[in-house]
This record gives C-alpha cells, structure tokens and sequence, in this order.
C-alpha cells in the first residue's frame, strides 16, 4: 500500500500468512481482536468467542481497555498488566482487528491507545472482521495461552490526544474540528446511535465543526480509500494537515478512525483524538453547541 504515509495496515492475506507466528508462544507477533459493544440492531459476522482469527486474544474495549472507576482510558499501570498478561511485549508486532456496524470500530480505539502508551509496532487489518469472514478465511474457537510477559510502556503520549482545553482553544482559533458522527448526530436530530448507552444531555456539534461521517474513509467492502481519496475528502473541508487537527465523536472510539486516517495514513503531524468527545461536551455546563447542517 505505497501510497499511505506508513505501513500500519495489513492486507488479509498477509495475517493468514503469519497465523503460525500468532499462534506462536514467541512474543514476536501477536493478533487481537476487540469486540464492539453489543446493541439490539447488531450484525456481527461473530463475537469473539463464537469465532475468531487462529491464534488472535480477545479484548473488550469496557472491560480491558477502559478504567473501571473513572471515565478514562487505562491508567499506565493497568495498561501494562493487561497487555502483559495477555503475552505482548514492547517488541511485538501487534495488529488489531474487530467487528461493528463500522469495520474495526473499537480496534482502532485499541490500536490509539497502544499508541499513546508508545508502542511502536501496532497495525491493523485491512477491512476488520467483516472482510476476513467476507473473503472466507478460517475462524476459530481455540483461545491462545499465551505466557504472561512483562510490559513496561513508553508513554503516555499527549500529542495524540486532546483534552476540553485544547477544544477550547482550537474553537478560539479556528483551528480544524472533524466530527465524524452520523448527519443525524451532527445537526442534532439524535443525540445517539440508537441501542447504545453513553449519551448526553444535548445534541447538536462543537462550534465550527466539520462532519465527515467515518464510513466516508472507507471503501464498499470496509477497507481503508486510497490516500488520494482521502485528501480530497478532508481538502473539501479545508483539512489539509497545514494547521492541528482534532476529531471527535461520541465516546472517542470512531474519531480513532479517522484519527487513525488523518495521522498514520495521510500522515498529518498534528492530530489528536479528542476521546471525551460527544458525551462529554453535551453534558457541560455552559459548552457552547450549535445544532443544524455544516455552514
């Protein structure tokens, strides 16, 4: 994929052709996936434990990836005993994959998060679980054993992630906003996809936001546009990775996506996952929100 700023997406082909490295208890190579939430209109190919890639560990984002007390990713601490136990060390090759109404949804959650703690290899399978199963690559339901190993993290890494603050100030100076929630979010018709839980008490965007829903960076069959099809989409909404960028969405985990696309396939220096996103800014008091269509 040469035209991609950097070399984070694998095809399917290229998995099955190191399912044995997976499998391996040689901390080398490692393959996870990471299931979405679950809600009354889903249509996943499969949870992970009704069937998965040889030799890929299981994570959920709420339960591995997510604090258990507070609204927060993992602390530094937790994040290394999770991705430990699990057999990654900081030399792995990691690559993520999922399911979801949105290929990959909450992987590239995961693979943002392994990124702000500094992991170095990660990638991400082209098309997520849709297309493996799609193209007819085998499934399973043996669970790897892998051996705990211990994992001492980099990070964090603050460039990636923004905060209310920088919000703020990107507002203040008319700095690039990607919302890439569905029109129905953005103008304010709903406040959320319907079936999921983390909500707010308003609806509407982040004063001069733009909308690029996510499932405009990707193809039909779920994998990634071509890098020219994805600059011309942002350049239509004068994104253009001259200035700092910030996407957001819900709870942060589809803003990852495009994260995901502004920063490591187009490769824009400065761009941020703001992973507060909707359910925090429509729950603020006195957070400035406009409702209607993109001026």
């Amino acid at each position: 994929m040469p035209d991609y700023a950097s070399d984070v997406l694998v095809s399917a082909e290229w998995v099955e052709d190191h399912i044995e490295e997976f499998e391996s208890d040689d901390s080398d190579y490692r393959l996870v996936e990471v299931n979405s939430p679950e809600s009354p209109d889903s249509d996943f190919p499969s949870r992970y434990d009704e069937g998965h890639i040889p030799g890929a560990i299981g994570m959920q984002w709420d339960e591995d990836l997510s604090d258990a007390t507070e609204r927060d990713i993992l602390k530094k601490e937790d994040f290394e005993q999770v991705v430990g136990e699990a057999g990654i060390s900081e030399d792995s090759t990691v690559v993520f994959y999922g399911d979801g109404w949105i290929p990959n949804w909450f992987a590239l959650f995961a693979y943002w998060e392994f990124k702000y703690y500094g992991h170095e290899d990660a990638r991400v399978l082209n098309g997520g679980k849709d297309y493996w199963v799609e193209n007819s690559h085998e499934l399973t339901n043996e669970e790897p054993d892998h051996p705990a190993v211990e994992y001492h993290a980099r990070g964090p890494f603050e460039g990636i992630r923004a905060y209310k603050d920088e919000v703020d100030k990107a507002i203040e100076s008319g700095l690039p906003l990607v919302d890439v929630r569905s029109p129905e979010e953005f103008t304010g018709e709903i406040i959320a996809p319907e079936g999921l839980q983390e909500t707010a008490q308003r609806a509407g965007h982040i004063p001069g936001a733009s909308n690029i829903p996510v499932a405009q960076v990707l193809a039909d069959d779920g994998r990634f546009k071509s890098a020219d099809e994805l600059r011309d989409l942002y350049a239509d909404h004068d994104v253009d990775g001259e200035e700092s960028v910030i996407a957001y969405c819900r709870v942060g985990e589809r803003s990852s996506i495009e994260w995901f696309a502004l920063h490591e396939l187009l490769g824009f220096d400065d761009v941020r996952n703001y992973d507060g996103s909707w359910t925090e800014w429509g729950n603020l008091v006195r957070a400035p929100i406009e409702t209607g269509e993109e001026d």
